[in-house]
């Protein structure tokens, strides 16, 4: 039986990933335009014979008579590395000539890419039109479990916290949370914007204008549901947008002019890990503040502190991709969560409520034997 897995680059090195054996693999790594060495897959061939404890054994291409020849002769038990499938435009088209010559390589395929999920690509979604079964790997149905069965129908109390520089990048996220959580945490950039709609200076903060409607829109809509959402009482506000920046703490209502707000309070911290501490199920997308500066980084540090201590406890912690996974990692806690999203958009469009390309194209996202 020779399977097809297709896999991004960050999952090509996991031992979890291959703990079955898999006798083919498909990846698709950067953004080529056209062939690119620098984003050959010939580096993996290492690591992946020491993880499989087999020689892997790596094709110049990933279709055509070469890598068919190479199928042929692949022993049973063998593994062959397709090289990356982004060297050709037809696999961000999908186009379905493509998909078939990949999948003429295979007899069955296992999708363990949930970070390309939400992209509808030839090596994603293209071949599972031609080859059946088509599945999800282990990792993959982990994130739909998380992502979709922990928040579809979580232990309550539900905390949602949502950061980020921009409402308009969560609105899909804030609203379908909405829908399913107890208590909502905002914070990162986005705050201002909610702090303008009503009524407060902001000085020289990130605000969206043309979305001060909508963070109206959005208290509403938490109020009318019962839901508690909780922006920061106080904030760590910079003369400049720079990591030596002159900075000090005010209260969210009296933001001078000129100044700017870069990270939560002190206050928020405490306030916010008091009703985190009631909690079952925690999932967190995007940071406090601009943690990538030292200086504003202690907000997003502390609240992935309190989800380490709550995961701890046995409350659900689900860290939702993107910064906020960079965060965990900084911090030193991501191996005491229980759930770290490999996805980005893949993460964001799931919480929205999408559906995404990848998935359901495969067989009912059945789980690879």
């Amino acid at each position: 039986m020779f399977k097809m897995i297709s896999v991004d680059e960050s999952f090509c090195i996991c031992p979890g990933l291959l703990n079955n054996l898999i006798e083919s693999s498909q990846c698709l790594q950067g953004r080529p335009k056209g062939v690119t060495p620098k984003y050959s897959l010939a580096p993996l061939v290492p690591r992946l014979t020491e993880l499989l404890g087999i020689q892997v054994v790596k094709a110049d291409d990933c279709i055509g008579p070469e890598v068919e020849k190479l199928v042929a002769s692949l022993p049973e038990g063998g593994v062959l590395l397709l090289e990356n499938v982004r060297f050709y435009k037809e696999e961000e088209k999908n186009d379905p000539e493509f998909a078939k010559k990949l999948a003429s390589l295979a007899d069955l395929y296992v999708n363990d890419a949930f970070g390309t999920a939400h992209r509808a690509h030839a090596s994603t979604e293209g071949v599972t039109k031609f080859l059946k079964p088509s599945v999800a790997g282990f990792l993959l149905q982990k994130e739909l479990d998380y992502l979709v069965g922990a928040v579809s129908s979580p232990k309550r109390p539900f905390a949602a916290i949502v950061g980020g520089s921009k409402v308009s990048s969560k609105i899909g996220v804030i609203e379908s949370l909405l829908e399913k959580c107890d208590i909502l945490l905002l914070g990162g950039g986005m705050i201002f914007t909610f702090y303008k709609a009503q009524g407060l200076s902001v000085g020289s903060s990130l605000v969206e204008e043309d979305k001060l409607d909508l963070a109206t829109s959005l208290l509403a809509k938490a109020k009318a549901k019962g839901v508690s959402l909780l922006l920061p009482s106080d904030v760590v506000i910079a003369d400049k947008f720079a990591p030596d920046a002159e900075s000090k703490v005010v209260p969210s209502t009296s933001i001078p002019d000129g100044w700017m707000g870069l990270d939560i309070g002190p206050d928020s911290v405490k306030t916010f890990n008091e009703a985190l501490e009631t909690t079952q199920t925690v999932i967190w997308n995007g940071p406090m503040g601009v943690f990538e500066f030292d200086k504003f980084a202690v907000g997003t540090e502390a609240v992935a502190k309190k989800l380490a201590d709550l995961s701890g406890k046995g409350v659900t912690t689900i860290i939702g991709g993107g910064d906020s996974v960079a965060a965990v990692e900084k911090v030193g806690v991501a191996n005491v969560m229980s759930h770290i999203s490999t996805g980005g958009g893949a993460s964001l469009e799931l919480l929205e409520g999408k559906e995404l390309p990848g998935v359901i194209a495969l067989d009912e996202a059945l789980v690879a034997a």
